[in-house]
C-alpha cells in the first residue's frame, strides 16, 4: 500500500511521506509532512483519528463480521447491484477513476470498486478500516486510513468520485458531512450517497433497546446486542418457509421482534448467510450512537446549498439515494460549448 497524491497533511495542507525508500506505508512508523506533522501508523494503517470514538461500536461490527457482505463471500452480487444502481446502472464508469470512499467498513463496495478497475482511497472513522485492509490490502489501487468524513485529509476537489453508503445519518450532522463531502469532489465530478428516510423501520422494541444499549460501553453493547439476535434468531429461522400458518408468526415478528429479517429482501442468500446478516444488521441498527432521518427534499436541499448540480435523488435502497456532480468553473465549461 503505497501514498496516493491526494493525500495531506490537513493542517499545512503538505505532502505526506514515509520514511521507507520504497515508500511502503505498512513498513513505517509514521507519516511526516516538513513541518514535523507525524500520523502514526498502527497494524500498517494510518490513523488520524483516536482508534475509539463514537463510531468504535461499528469497528467492533465490522471486525467480528468482516465478510458477511462481501460478494465474494456471499457468492451474490448484492453489494456490486447496489453499489451499479447507485452510480446511476453501471459499475464501468469508475473503471481508472479515482474514487473516494467514505465510511469503508469491511469493504463489500471496496471489493467491488476494485474489481472495477478503480483506484480507490478508502477511509473509515472506525477500526473497521483494519477488516477492509484485510479484504481488500492485495490490489495495487488501494490505500485505507482511519479518518473522519469531515476531515479526510486529502487536497480539496481531487477525486473522481466520492461514494458514501449507509454511512451519513450515523455522523452528528448529515447536512455538515455532505457538506464536507462535496469539497472532495474534483469539478466535473461526481457524488453518491444514501440516508435513511422516516419510514426506516423501527417496532418498540428496537427504538427502546437502542436507548439503553447506546448509553454502555461498546463492548457490552455488542454483546447484549449479539446475544439478543441470537435468542431470537431460532424463531425467526421456524418462518423461513412457505408452509401454510407460517405468515401468522412473520407478521407477529414483522411487529415485536428486534431482530432484522431479510428473508424477503434477499431470497437468494442461503439460511447461514441469511442469519449472519440478521445478527449483523440486528447490531447495527440497536447500537448506531447517531441515527438520523431525513426526507428527499432535505438530502437535495442539502446537496444544493453544498454547490452541487445535476441532482437526481429519489426514494430507493434504506430510504433516500443520491447523485449529484461538482460544477466545472464557467470558464471551462463555456469553452466545451
Amino acid at each position: 500500500m503505497r501514498i496516493p497524491p491526494q493525500l495531506i497533511c490537513e493542517r499545512h495542507s503538505q505532502p505526506l511521506t514515509t520514511a521507507n525508500p520504497d515508500g511502503r506505508v505498512e513498513d513505517a512508523a509514521a507519516l511526516t509532512c516538513s513541518q514535523d506533522c507525524c500520523v502514526p501508523i498502527v497494524e500498517g494503517i494510518p490513523r488520524f483519528v483516536d482508534r475509539d470514538n463514537y463510531a468504535s461500536g461499528f469497528g467492533l461490527q465490522w471486525k467480528a463480521f468482516s465478510k458477511t457482505q462481501l460478494d465474494s463471500h456471499t457468492g451474490t452480487t448484492i453489494s456490486r447491484d447496489r453499489l451499479a444502481r447507485c452510480l446511476g446502472g453501471s459499475m464501468g464508469v469508475v473503471r481508472d477513476k479515482n474514487v473516494l470512499e467514505v465510511g469503508c467498513g469491511a469493504g463489500r463496495f471496496t471489493e467491488v470498486l476494485l474489481q472495477s478497475g478503480a483506484k480507490v482511497f478508502a477511509c473509515d472513522l472506525s477500526p473497521a478500516v483494519e477488516a477492509n485492509y484485510d479484504n481488500c490490502h492485495a490490489s495495487q489501487n488501494y490505500f485505507v486510513c482511519q479518518a473522519d468524513a469531515r476531515h479526510v485529509p486529502i487536497a480539496p476537489h481531487s477525486f473522481d468520485f466520492v461514494i458514501c453508503l449507509g454511512v451519513i445519518q450515523h455522523t452528528p450532522s448529515p447536512e455538515e458531512t455532505i457538506a464536507a463531502l462535496s469539497r472532495y469532489v474534483r469539478p466535473g465530478g461526481t457524488l453518491i450517497i444514501d440516508h435513511y428516510t422516516h419510514s426506516y423501520p423501527r417496532n418498540f422494541f428496537q427504538r427502546n433497546l437502542r436507548r439503553v444499549l447506546i448509553r454502555l460501553p461498546p463492548r457490552r453493547a455488542k454483546s447484549a446486542a449479539l446475544m439478543l439476535a441470537q435468542l431470537l434468531l431460532p424463531f425467526h429461522r421456524l418462518s423461513w418457509n412457505k408452509r401454510r400458518g407460517v405468515w401468522r408468526l412473520r407478521r407477529f415478528l414483522a411487529r415485536h421482534s428486534p431482530l432484522i429479517d431479510y428473508y424477503e429482501t434477499y431470497p437468494q442468500l442461503d439460511k447461514q448467510t441469511l442469519s449472519e446478516w440478521s445478527v449483523l444488521d440486528t447490531h447495527d441498527t440497536l447500537t448506531d450512537f447517531y441515527k438520523h432521518l431525513r426526507t428527499a427534499e432535505e438530502i437535495e436541499s442539502a446537496l444544493r446549498r453544498s454547490g452541487l448540480t445535476d441532482l437526481e435523488v429519489s426514494y430507493a435502497g434504506n430510504g433516500v439515494e443520491a447523485r449529484a456532480k461538482m460544477p466545472l468553473p464557467l470558464d471551462y465549461a463555456s469553452s466545451e460549448t
